[in-house]
């Protein structure tokens, strides 16, 4: 039979094997049978969440070698039922993408130039400079007297991508540490 022969249409196929519906073997080329599923080859799956809004939308993240090889909607998130939208099902291209800044880069004031830093020092550079603008803009007392013990030098905004747990933590670690300025990206 040759490679265009009317004897090989999938029509004629489905009639010749009883297959009406086209959901057996009559539908099947011999391409489609030696294809494999772009995840069949993971090591893992991770259950995540996609970055990009506030809704929440579940995501399994496929692993092998410990590089993200495929992204997918996860079936079991009563927000997205498996679904994703187009962004989110990018989200595999923004992972592994070559242009991803994965470096801690630090730029001093009036500096032109970016300075890559190591964990350590960065979390200490944050630390400090927390507690110094706590410092500084602490009030015991307002104007009237009452005790307020709060600090003005410390704000807080929150992001609509995190989900509540991250925002409550956030919230709870803000007003411990005094600060009454906290807003969220949701409401600006």
């Amino acid at each position: 039979m040759s490679r265009h022969s009317v004897l090989g249409w999938p029509v004629l196929r489905q009639l010749k094997n009883k297959d009406p519906f086209a959901r057996g073997e009559s539908t099947k080329s011999k391409k489609s049978r030696t294809l494999a599923p772009r995840i069949a080859e993971a090591d893992r799956v991770v259950k995540s969440v996609c970055p990009y809004c506030a809704v929440g939308c579940g995501q399994l993240v496929y692993v092998k070698d410990e590089k993200v090889i495929q992204i997918e909607g996860d079936p079991d998130s009563p927000i997205s039922r498996g679904r994703l939208c187009p962004k989110g099902s990018a989200s595999e291209q923004l992972v592994n993408s070559d242009t991803r800044v994965s470096d801690i880069l630090y730029r001093a004031p009036k500096s032109t130039e970016w300075v890559k830093l190591d964990h350590e020092t960065a979390m200490e550079m944050i630390t400090d400079r927390f507690i110094e603008a706590r410092r500084k803009g602490w009030q015991d007392t307002d104007d009237d007297g009452n005790r307020v013990n709060r600090t003005l030098g410390v704000a807080g905004l929150g992001g609509a991508t995190l989900d509540n747990e991250e925002n409550y933590l956030i919230k709870k670690l803000f007003t411990a540490a005094g600060a009454i300025q906290l807003e969220n990206q949701a409401r600006i």
